[in-house]
């Protein structure tokens, strides 16, 4: 027995894992979440098809906004892994490096409609325990979403952040050195 979670090498997983393990390497340097989860390849279906395909990629909510937010989220929780893939989604998406260099300083370089996700996203950040949907920011986010939309945009913020946690808490993410997620042991050094 291991100490944990067995990770598959690229050779041992499926053509189809091995084509996502290729973009997530490509993308970030490290495979280690497909590594991990060809125990399970239905899991990791549930993640990218169920979740990314149907709801991230397609949705109510224009993708452009969910790449924003998901990047917030990683630079929040200093996901270095989450980072470099996000980042690089965020810029198809149209986002310029200005801009993202703006997302945890001066956000007047965004729509009013950006400024809510990200105003979302910050209240969505396991790092702040005590995030609310204010009615301030619920009017904000209301004028240009609907609920249904409002909804989506909690749902993908909820899921990602979850995934973060997993990430960190399975240790197959690499972590930027401000990250918070540390193990107990780590804290003290």
């Amino acid at each position: 027995m291991t100490d944990t979670l067995h990770r598959y090498s690229r050779d041992e997983l499926s053509p189809e894992l091995q084509e996502q393990w290729d973009w997530l390497h490509k993308l970030t340097g490290q495979a280690a979440y497909i590594e991990a989860a060809a125990a399970a390849p239905e899991l990791l279906d549930f993640t990218m098809k169920d979740f990314y395909e149907k709801i991230f990629y397609q949705g109510r909510v224009p993708e452009r906004y969910k790449q924003l937010a998901r990047l917030r989220m990683s630079l929040g929780h200093g996901c270095r892994s989450c980072n470099l893939g996000n980042t690089e989604g965020a810029k198809e998406a149209g986002f310029t490096v200005d801009q993202l260099e703006a997302i945890e300083g001066d956000r007047s370089v965004f729509t009013d409609a950006e400024r809510a996700v990200l105003a979302l996203a910050d209240e969505m950040l396991l790092t702040n325990p005590q995030g609310h949907l204010e009615p301030d920011l619920y009017r904000e986010l209301h004028k240009h979403f609907d609920d249904a939309q409002i909804l989506e945009l909690g749902t993908v913020m909820s899921f990602l952040g979850g995934l973060a946690k997993f990430l960190f808490v399975f240790d197959l993410a690499e972590k930027e050195d401000y990250c918070q997620f540390k193990p107990a042991e780590a804290v003290g050094q």
